[in-house]
């Protein structure tokens, strides 16, 4: 299931502080009580037997409204036709959950990541990376054939969750003179790694932690590995944790 379009209950509010919402003044007065009580007007789109549709982002969730031809009542949920169709989809995907979607997707291209695998592989995949997390590592050794072959780009988005020496050791991988091959040898070594923490975290440094812990929060992520990529439909999707052998290919390709 497209991860935008369920949220699975992430907090992607922030992701909609620039959408292009409706006016109020361009809205119904029965349309502009249902937003003072919280919920972000999208968009608006046609319905049938008279009734007027506006998508809507409420509690992290999409959700649609039809107005009445007289103006003066609104139904909320989702609407379906004769033959069992839900005629709400479309317009919350096109108006709520893709917006959305290319928004994290932009979002996660502007953190502070670690590139592992070529830059013109044809598939890229973000996750949410801890120095400490041994399924980070687990993930890192499963993906090693499509990296190698070239068919991915991994981007680690640093953070310092697990340990107290966590960000120490994030931060020393980003202000490495080379920080995709101290990333290399770091994972390769698994537990045998001689990745140090920093005793003295550089400003800059620390404001690109500080920025992924930023994203990460928003997100409401609190685990790593937090994987996201784009399925072979385009839909945003994420995986939490090191995935079974099975669902590689969802997230990779073919190999």
């Amino acid at each position: 299931m497209p991860f935008i379009r369920h949220l699975l209950s992430l907090s992607l509010g922030a992701a909609l502080l620039n959408a292009p919402l409706l006016q109020a003044e361009e809205l119904p007065a029965p349309i502009r009580k249902i937003e003072e009580k919280g919920a972000k007007i999208i968009g608006s789109f046609d319905a049938p037997d008279g009734l007027k549709g506006y998508a809507a982002q409420y509690q992290n969730r999409g959700m649609t409204l039809y107005l009445t031809a007289d103006g003066k009542h609104v139904l909320l949920g989702n609407l379906y036709d004769a033959n069992g169709k839900d005629l709400s989809a479309e317009p919350l995907q096109k108006l709520v959950y893709a917006p959305m979607a290319k928004e994290v997707w932009g979002n996660l291209d502007k953190s502070n990541w670690i590139a592992d695998g070529k830059a013109d592989a044809p598939r890229i995949v973000y996750l949410f990376s801890d120095p400490n997390c041994p399924y980070c590592n687990m993930f890192w050794e499963q993906a090693r054939p499509w990296v190698k072959a070239g068919k991915v780009q991994l981007r680690h988005i640093m953070v310092g969750i697990i340990r107290e020496d966590s960000p120490g050791k994030s931060a020393a991988l980003l202000a490495a003179k080379d920080p995709q091959q101290a990333l290399e040898e770091h994972e390769k070594a698994g537990k045998g790694s001689s990745l140090k923490a920093l005793d003295s975290i550089p400003k800059a440094v620390q404001t690109k932690l500080d920025a992924n812990m930023k994203l990460m929060e928003e997100l409401e992520l609190s685990a790593t590995p937090a994987i996201f990529y784009l399925d072979d439909k385009g839909e945003l999707q994420q995986q939490q944790g090191a995935p079974a052998p099975g669902k590689l290919t969802q997230i990779l390709g073919a190999k």
